[in-house]
């Protein structure tokens, strides 16, 4: 069991580590503007890699029943639970949002595809790609909602999920599937260069955020919406996770990814889109950190647990 954990953290963590520890010391000694990655990651490279995993998956029906299924009841059951305790603890409508975002969306893309298929092998990263489909999708269409509506109407916070290409992305790729078509080569190509650069890029983003960390003011709101959300995604998440599992009869291998995909750090993409909407982006920033680095140590013996 100990020589499995190590292998997970030697073989995933420390190939993962290498961009985020360039964003840091970029941020710390570089002085990397932030604002202008989040700006191209959400832009230009998040819209080709949502197309790319789109068009590649290879899905059966059941798996997409499935996964749909589960991908809905949580994050439905997850933001029920975040803004009711955001409200109880009569916290500001940005801070709700921010503890939202925390709750429900996890890191499966940058750090799950590789933990997948180190973990369960190919077999199991095709169970997990479905998901982290499912994952992206929602980020770039609830997730700009949950965000955007700390500060905007609902009907502008709608707008803002149809003012960024990613939607445009899915419906396409979805367009393509049912009609059975494919990209002519060069296209396909072109589309998954663009998608590769994906990871690097957002590690880097996630390292800078984290040498910022320290830096940031604290506040009482800030306080009690971080540790809320600290409690959401490392306790209240994986037993809504079960829950959904155990509701629906997912056994096997999806079990195993699932719940091992639900147990992630908070989602990388959730900062990016606190910091553009300004959804509580200190708070989020701490959670990532925070949740990154305890699961170097949760996750290895999660996945031999499931195994």
């Amino acid at each position: 069991m100990l020589a499995e954990i190590f292998a997970t953290l030697f073989n995933v963590i420390v190939p993962l580590s290498i961009p985020v520890i360039a964003g840091a010391l970029l941020s710390r000694y570089g002085k990397l503007e932030i604002k202008p990655l989040l700006n191209f990651a959400l832009y230009y490279i998040t819209p080709f890699l949502i197309f790319d995993t789109l068009m590649e998956a290879r899905l059966s029906p059941e798996d997409i029943y499935l996964t749909l299924a589960y991908s809905l009841l949580n994050l439905i059951l997850l933001a029920v639970v975040a803004n009711f305790l955001g409200k109880l603890l009569k916290l500001p409508a940005n801070d709700i949002a921010g503890l939202t975002l925390i709750s429900s969306f996890t890191n499966a893309v940058n750090y799950g595809i590789p933990l997948m298929l180190l973990a369960f092998g190919q077999l199991g990263l095709e169970k997990a790609s479905i998901y982290i489909v499912m994952q992206m999708v929602m980020m770039h269409t609830l997730g700009i909602f949950f965000a955007a509506r700390s500060h905007f109407t609902i009907k502008n916070a709608i707008k803002s999920v149809f003012a960024l290409p990613a939607i445009y992305a899915v419906l396409l790729a979805i367009g393509l599937r049912i009609l059975n078509l494919n990209l002519p080569g060069g296209l396909s190509t072109g589309v998954s260069m663009i998608a590769e650069a994906y990871p690097p890029i957002v590690l880097a983003v996630l390292g800078a955020q984290m040498a910022n960390v320290k830096t940031e003011s604290i506040t009482r709101n800030t306080r009690i919406t971080f540790w809320t959300g600290m409690g959401m995604r490392l306790l209240i998440a994986p037993l809504i996770a079960l829950l959904c599992l155990h509701l629906l009869e997912i056994e096997g291998i999806m079990f195993s990814t699932l719940l091992v995909l639900s147990c992630m750090p908070v989602a990388i993409n959730a900062g990016i889109l606190a910091e553009k909407f300004d959804a509580s982006p200190k708070v989020l920033t701490k959670t990532i950190l925070w949740t990154t680095l305890l699961s170097f140590f949760v996750l290895p013996v999660l996945i031999v647990l499931v195994k």
